[in-house]
């Protein structure tokens, strides 16, 4: 099973991987729409940026997740600046996964991992950088 949740419905419905989705604003209603112990991993993929919520979204993740199950976060230095939010536009890449850590340990999950994987192209002048936090209880 691979589900989606997001706030566009287009692309939940155009994302031919998911087996199931719904369409929801988590900073409305910080609640997943799924049983316990539903899933061995859960991904949130450069949004957690945009989540007033955070820690209680995290909490509904580590519900729905399987005894030993991991979320994987990630993120980037890249966002809509009018969605982020405030603290976050003030933070370095370091710092946002410090604060990603910090808001897993708040909803109960062990100390997380940081793993950079931005992408090395040669002669690409741009640096897109890319890391995943992950974590697990």
């Amino acid at each position: 099973r691979i589900s989606g949740t997001g706030m566009n419905p287009l692309e939940l419905i155009a994302n031919d991987q998911l087996t199931d989705y719904e369409a929801r604003n988590l900073n409305v209603n910080p609640t997943l729409p799924y049983d316990d112990n539903t899933f061995d991993a859960v991904t949130c993929v450069v949004s957690i940026d945009y989540l007033i919520h955070p820690i209680e979204v995290l909490k509904e993740v580590r519900r729905v997740l399987k005894p030993g199950g991991k979320v994987i976060i990630s993120q980037s230095n890249r966002c809509f600046q009018s969605k982020a939010i405030a603290m976050w536009l003030n933070m370095n890449d370091r710092q946002h996964l410090e604060l990603i850590n910090g808001y897993g340990k708040y909803a109960g999950f062990g100390p997380g991992k940081a793993f950079d994987i931005t992408a090395s192209v040669p002669g690409d002048p741009y640096n897109n950088p890319l890391f995943i936090v992950e974590l697990s209880e």
